[in-house]
């Protein structure tokens, strides 16, 4: 169902399965998932709707928490970014026997006001019957996305080739309610869990402490000095040594 890439091998640490954000995908994920994998093997998923995974009507977060569990075949940590960590939360507060600790990278268990609208908007906008190169699906997306990075981030997901994207962008935009939401799901995960969140974040703030401490009583939080939402790819190796401490404690 899930499309995923493994590194490393078995060890006596638990594997870490890496559920990534919106338009994202499992190769967003490949150096710091190798990098993760020195002591343990970790596995990236394409998220449904996303990348080489299965795409379905719907995307809700019982729905994505169901995905990764098919996945699981013994205890294990999950690290999940934006919606990959609600996902992960939602995995937690429904299955917490099959997980050990979790870290949530910048995202709470909350519902945001924003939406992602403009993003789709601008991948559909892209004329991909003119495309021939990477480049030219670039300058298109630079009409209405100025940020380069974002734009990188975005092109990620597009098969030059076949000249398609790699996401259900219909439902994505259909569902766009309950991605920036978070469903009442009741029961309290009891284990480790680390809220990573980038210092210039906006995503989890001093008023989302208590709505997380009363499902996840052992949570943590730390701060990354010069990262923004996407806290892996602006501080890689802060992020990557924040997580390993964490696991590894």
């Amino acid at each position: 169902m899930l499309h995923a890439i493994t590194h490393g091998i078995s060890t006596e640490c638990a594997p870490l399965l890496i559920a990534h954000g919106l338009f994202g995908s499992a190769r967003n994920w490949g150096v710091v998932a190798k990098r993760l994998s020195a002591t343990r093997r970790v596995t990236a998923v394409d998220m449904r709707n996303h990348g080489a995974s299965a795409w379905f009507e719907s995307h809700g977060y019982t729905d994505m928490a169901a995905d990764l569990a098919t996945i699981i075949n013994e205890r294990t940590d999950i690290l999940g970014h934006s919606m990959g960590g609600k996902a992960a939360m939602a995995l937690a507060l429904t299955r917490p026997e099959i997980l050990r600790k979790m870290v949530v990278a910048d995202i709470a268990p909350v519902t945001y006001a924003h939406t992602q609208q403009s993003m789709i908007d601008a991948m559909r906008a892209v004329e991909l019957d003119r495309v021939e190169s990477r480049r030219d699906a670039d300058a298109q997306l630079a009409e209405r996305i100025d940020d380069a990075g974002v734009r990188a981030f975005l092109l990620q997901s597009l098969n030059v080739k076949e000249r398609r994207w790699r996401l259900n962008l219909d439902v994505l935009e259909h569902e766009m309610s309950r991605i920036v939401g978070f469903p009442e799901l009741g029961g309290v995960f009891e284990g480790p869990v680390l809220f990573l969140t980038g210092a210039e974040s906006t995503y989890v703030t001093a008023a989302h402490r208590s709505r997380i401490r009363a499902l996840f009583p052992k949570a943590r939080f730390v701060r990354i000095p010069g990262a923004g939402h996407w806290l892996h790819a602006d501080r890689p190796r802060a992020f990557e040594a924040a997580v390993t401490a964490f696991l590894g404690a």
